[in-house]
């Protein structure tokens, strides 16, 4: 899929330009980003979910208040549970956290490196890459009746013959319909288009 392309794409050259590991929540709604990708240490990715420390991180809190792209040397946030102290001694030195889009869908990106503080070019790269993962996810505000029609049926547990029977539709036509569903919900599988589409409040 074309969207997977270009995501796949960007997130390569931001694994360049941040090779230590980065965290990327896109468009977070209810507190759950609806894309996440991260290449931090798996030490460190254990240890902050074991310690819940979503929820006092600084640099969530940071994105939330603020967009744009700051240095995690230059957050004026309290870190109480001193985190970021703690981050370091898995090897995140250094950061710089980007936010950008409306509060009620805002993604959040931080990125490391272990040897030096990030570049003022290397911050614009990191900050035009994170907006444009966040444009080409951007939830869809609708789907066609052609769509929600084809992935009802799924829901339901019907199969596709059943399915096609039901809509008066060839099975190479309800495919059609789920494929075009799943590319606009950015969703590999029909079973994570259905996730999404109720997430979205399509279906």
């Amino acid at each position: 899929m074309l969207i997977h392309s270009e995501i796949s794409k960007h997130l390569r050259e931001l694994s360049r330009l941040a090779p230590d590991g980065y965290f990327i929540g896109l468009h977070i709604r209810f507190a759950a980003p609806i894309m996440q990708f991260q290449t931090y240490p798996k030490e460190w990715i254990d240890h902050y979910t074991q310690q819940g420390y979503a929820l006092r991180d600084p640099t969530i809190a940071w994105g939330f208040s603020t967009e744009g792209a700051c240095r995690w040397s230059e957050f004026n946030l309290p870190d109480p549970f001193h985190i970021l102290a703690e981050a370091k001694t898995f090897g995140l030195n250094y950061g710089v956290t980007v936010s950008c889009g409306k509060i009620a869908s805002r993604t959040i990106a931080s990125f490391t490196l272990q040897d030096r503080e990030f570049r003022e070019d290397e911050i614009a790269q990191i900050s035009d890459l994170v907006h444009r993962l966040h444009d080409i996810t951007e939830p869809p505000q609708e789907l066609t009746k052609a769509q929600i029609e084809a992935l009802r049926c799924v829901a339901a547990g019907d199969r596709h013959a059943a399915a096609a029977a039901k809509l008066g539709i060839t099975q190479s036509a309800f495919k059609a319909r789920l494929l075009s569903a799943r590319e606009r919900l950015m969703a590999r599988t029909t079973a994570e288009a259905i996730q999404r589409a109720k997430e979205y409040r399509l279906l």
